[in-house]
């Protein structure tokens, strides 16, 4: 899995994981997230379009993120999440926890 990074305004850093986000790919976004998060970078807006599939492991990590964000004052925010991946964010309730914003640089703005 590849993990694309960008910085957005109001010192948020979006990162697009590309491909699937399973069993093999979670333990690369968790480590990602803790690294970030450990150098500052506090708001995090996952970009899920590239996300092909999601499983429970790939679930795990996500939350995982945002308990290491909030632990350090921060949040994450997810943006752009395709169907598949809505499916099993709604099929979890874990939407009611982390809403899908339409795109990174919107998902911490009116903050």
């Amino acid at each position: 899995m590849e993990f694309d990074e960008q910085d957005l305004e109001g010192d948020v850093l979006a990162i697009a994981p590309k491909g699937r986000l399973n069993l093999v790919a979670a333990p690369a976004l968790r480590s990602l997230i803790r690294d970030r998060v450990a150098a500052g970078r506090r708001r995090i807006a996952l970009d899920l379009a590239e996300v092909q599939f999601l499983d429970s492991s790939g679930l795990g990590a996500i939350i995982g993120a945002l308990k290491t964000a909030r632990e350090a004052g921060g949040d994450v925010r997810l943006a752009r999440a395709p169907e598949p991946v809505l499916l099993v964010l709604r099929l979890t309730k874990v939407d009611r926890i982390l809403p899908v914003y339409p795109d990174a640089a919107t998902a911490f703005r009116g903050e």
